[in-house]
């Protein structure tokens, strides 16, 4: 089924362009959502009336829009979040907003939330793909890091662990080898002797 985007929708396309997709995910989701319509002739001259309007305004933005991918384009950011030990499910998704707060956190730049195109929050650990939109002809993409401290260092153990078992670094780390004490030196009483070429006493 052919639509049009109305706005940019992740690993689809960005507003304006025509795509084809399943019929049940426009009806189900795109449509109901106003993020895409039925590409008819009558909203394809709606879509390039607006499109042609925003033409100029897209010209001078594209330079700072770049600007901006220059700094984000392939970043990975980390963001902390917890996880039930028992469901292994996050406490709480993570959302647009906390991907902006990190972003300007972890990389200095300031984004409006509809920036960030997630069709849903994050709801698992690990490394996952996220675009940004700042402009139709630039195309973004950030690695948003999901993870857990102890979680991370309950696998890094059981690594280091499953390391040693195959021999490649002990199982635990050997104290450092004690260093012998030197033995202390004793004074010893040396007699006088005279000293080579010293001038004799009288009387000799």
């Amino acid at each position: 089924m052919r639509i049009v985007l109305k706005q940019s929708v992740p690993k689809l396309g960005k507003e304006g362009q025509v795509v084809n997709v399943k019929p049940g995910y426009a009806r189900n989701f795109l449509f109901p959502r106003r993020m895409a319509v039925p590409a008819d002739k009558t909203q394809l001259e709606v879509v390039a009336r607006r499109m042609a309007k925003l033409e100029a305004s897209l010209a001078s933005t594209e330079a700072a829009a770049e600007k901006v991918k220059e700094k984000l384009d392939g970043k990975l950011i980390r963001y902390e979040s917890k996880v039930g030990k028992e469901t292994g499910k996050l406490f709480g998704a993570v959302t647009d907003q906390n991907i902006v707060d990190q972003i300007e956190s972890d990389l200095g730049v300031k984004l409006e939330k509809k920036a960030i195109l997630l069709n849903h929050p994050l709801k698992r650990l690990g490394t996952h793909t996220v675009e940004i939109d700042v402009h139709p002809k630039v195309e973004i993409k950030v690695l948003v890091q999901v993870f857990d401290p102890e979680v991370e260092a309950a696998e890094a153990e059981a690594e280091r662990l499953a390391r040693a078992q195959k021999g490649e670094e002990p199982a635990v780390a050997a104290p450092a080898a004690e260093q012998p004490e030197a033995p202390e030196e004793t004074a010893e009483a040396v007699e006088d002797e005279p000293v080579s070429g010293a001038a004799p006493e009288d009387g000799a």
